[in-house]
């Protein structure tokens, strides 16, 4: 049976201390590798931000993880690719390592190339988030409204609701080319695509397990 090593990581010691975030990623790569029939050799827990430049100089179990594994030579297995980084210049020098990263939600035959795409557009999303919020929070300034007052309650749930429709489409945009690749290997009907969903260790946008009315909202949400 092949073997790996397994990493998850939490940014905030409250996240740590609580196992917030910790079991669900363990349950996600460990379904993982049972499916695609890989035996998890050791498995490196850390609680730390994934930002700045020398995130790897600060976090120690992610370099014990990438020296456990190329001493085995073996792949890391993690269970999302931000739980890495959310930086892809940091990602690329993960790739420079030389140890294969499996991510359980991409599937097993995610090349490296492709990896580079999802870190650079999960990237260049969250800075189109952070400018359009800025804008929309100074427009408002300069229009004259009190942000934070409960008169604004109204247009507050409005943005609200906008902000969680844009997430909801980039979420569907993510997840649209894992759904693209199972139909590909030949499972094309809801059931069996929320089933290889759950089985990769995919969430739904609200963090739970698929069903075949969700597949369904997905693919409407994407078309």
């Amino acid at each position: 049976m092949k073997q790996a090593v397994a990493y998850i990581r939490v940014s905030t010691a409250k996240q740590g201390k609580s196992g917030l975030g910790m079991d669900a990623q363990k349950e996600a790569i460990e379904r993982f590798a049972a499916a695609e029939g890989i035996e998890v050799a050791a498995i490196f827990t850390e609680v730390e931000t994934g930002k700045g430049s020398d995130a790897l100089d600060r976090r120690p179990e992610l370099a014990k993880a990438l020296a456990t594994a190329r001493k085995a030579k073996a792949p890391v297995i993690v269970a999302k690719l931000d739980r890495l980084s959310r930086d892809v210049h940091f990602i690329s020098g993960l790739m420079a390592q030389r140890v294969p990263f499996l991510v359980a939600e991409l599937g097993a035959d995610t090349d490296p190339f492709v990896l580079h795409l999802y870190a650079a557009l999960a990237e260049k999303e969250r800075a189109l988030i952070s400018t359009r919020t800025k804008a929309a929070l100074q427009a408002k300034r300069a229009a004259g409204a009190k942000l934070g007052n409960r008169t604004n309650l109204g247009e507050a749930q409005r943005l609200g609701a906008a902000a969680n429709a844009k997430a909801a489409e980039a979420f569907a945009a993510n997840v649209l080319p894992i759904v693209r690749s199972i139909e590909a290997a030949g499972v094309t009907s809801l059931r069996g695509i929320a089933e290889a969903l759950n089985a990769r260790g995919v969430q739904t946008v609200r963090g739970g397990a698929w069903h075949a009315r969700s597949v369904a909202r997905l693919l409407e949400r994407a078309a």
